[in-house]
Formats: C-alpha cells, sequence, structure tokens
C-alpha cells in the first residue's frame, strides 16, 4: 500500500489497531456477501461468538477494558459502574472477562466491581429469578455486548435493568457499524428509500440518554485495511459506508 495511507492508522489508538488485527486474523471479521436481520446485504460480518480460545477471549477483553477505562475519562460526568452487564448469550463471556481484565489493569479501582447477566427463562426454583451474578438494584450499570444494528437488544437491555432497579450509565459494544436504521419497507421488500436516519447506538442515546460507546467502529476497520488490506475489500466496505451512513 502507499506510505501516504499508513497515517491513516495513526490517529488510532493501539488497542484498536491490536484488537482488529486479532479480528482479521481469526476470521472473526470476514468479507464477502451476508444478509443481516435488517434485509441488507453486508459486505462484511463480525462474529463475537468466535472469541471462545483463551487467546482470542483475551484480546477481546483487553479491548473493552482499554474502552471503557478511555468511555470513563472522556465523560467524568458519569458515575464509574458497580456491576457490569452482558445479555444472554454472547455478553455472558464479555462480561466476565472484560470484569477481569479491568481488575488486571488496576486492581485499587476495579476490586469491588460485579457481573451481572440475565436467564433466558426465569428460574422458578433456588435461588429464582431472571438474573445470575450481582444484583442490579440500586446499582449503576454498565451494559457491553457485540454488536448492534437495530437496537432491539439495547432496548430490551434497558428495560430489564430498570424492571430490576439499577441505572444504566452507559452502553459499549465491540463494533459500531455507524449505519443508518432500516427504513420501513427494508426488510421485508429490500428497499432502501435512501432517507438519512440515525443509527441504533444514536437513537438509543437520544431516546434514551444513555451514553455510548464502541472499541471500533467501520471507519476504523476501512482506516487498519488500507495500510494492508484487500483494495476490492476496501472499495465494498467504502460504497456500503456511503449508502448506509447514519446521520448523527
Amino acid at each position: 500500500m502507499a506510505a501516504s495511507t499508513q497515517s491513516a492508522t495513526f490517529a488510532i489508538p493501539a488497542y484498536k489497531t491490536v484488537f482488529l488485527q486479532s479480528c482479521l486474523s481469526a476470521n472473526i471479521l470476514t468479507f464477502g456477501t451476508y444478509t443481516l436481520k435488517s434485509g441488507r446485504q453486508s459486505p462484511y460480518f463480525f462474529n463475537a461468538g468466535s472469541f471462545h480460545t483463551a487467546l482470542l477471549l483475551s484480546a477481546i477483553s483487553t479491548a473493552y477494558a482499554h474502552t471503557i477505562v478511555s468511555f470513563l475519562a472522556s465523560h467524568p460526568s458519569i458515575p464509574k459502574p458497580d456491576v457490569i452487564f452482558g445479555p444472554a448469550y454472547k455478553g455472558i463471556p464479555l462480561a466476565c472477562s472484560t470484569l477481569l481484565e479491568l481488575h488486571r489493569l488496576d486492581p485499587q479501582t476495579w476490586s469491588s466491581l460485579s457481573y451481572s447477566f440475565n436467564r433466558k427463562e426465569v428460574k422458578d426454583h433456588g435461588e429464582g429469578g431472571s438474573l445470575v451474578g450481582a444484583s442490579l438494584k440500586g446499582k449503576n450499570v454498565l451494559v457491553i455486548d457485540d454488536v448492534i444494528t437495530a437496537g432491539t437488544a439495547m432496548k430490551e437491555a434497558i428495560n430489564l435493568v430498570a424492571k430490576e432497579g439499577g441505572k444504566i450509565v452507559g452502553f459499549v459494544v465491540a463494533l459500531d457499524r455507524v449505519e443508518k436504521m432500516p427504513g420501513p419497507r427494508e426488510k421485508d421488500e429490500g428497499f432502501d428509500d435512501g432517507e438519512p436516519r440515525m443509527s441504533a447506538m444514536g437513537q438509543i442515546k437520544r431516546e434514551f440518554g444513555v451514553p455510548t460507546a464502541s472499541i471500533v467502529t467501520l471507519d476504523d476497520l476501512i482506516a487498519v485495511l488500507r495500510v494492508k488490506g484487500d483494495e476490492g475489500d476496501i472499495k465494498r466496505l467504502e460504497e456500503y459506508r456511503r449508502r448506509y451512513r447514519a446521520s448523527d
């Protein structure tokens, strides 16, 4: 690649670049043609369920931990979370491993941080309830998940945490696709009306007042690929970004 493109990654923190390189080398981020829940044809796909080895789980939990530290530092008005909540199912290992990584980075600050996650079905025996781990009642809760497209999982998490008496202080996801939410005819008819719309994360922030952050965005991915990536993949990603870029 041309040397002029190499500066594109200099503005990206090292942990983001390392995370993306781990995703690419392990085929967690792949390129091709993929049909999303929205009905869109995406030129790339991110599968957080593939972080199942010790090495890869360490890579994503390290990236989450650094993102959370940076997120809180840039939002000093946000209270330090008491609980990291991981929505079932993919959020469960992410919450637990990130908790351990935060403690490894700064034991004094994070020694009392807890994790919690929900059951898909309420347990009616033993300790019962819909949660495993810490109670959310009266707690400041940080939610982490893999990737958000339509925002449905975010809204479910907001309702669940509120029902349990907690307060969500932020959402952190692995990948922000920075694409607009689907139009009314998009999923069933495959028709994109071309109208500007906010992203799911932007909509959540506006509707519920919850700050959001991500380890990386589609912009970060394109910047890394410009240094060492396939030109065809880059062009397809840039075209997808131009077509579906969110207005927020």
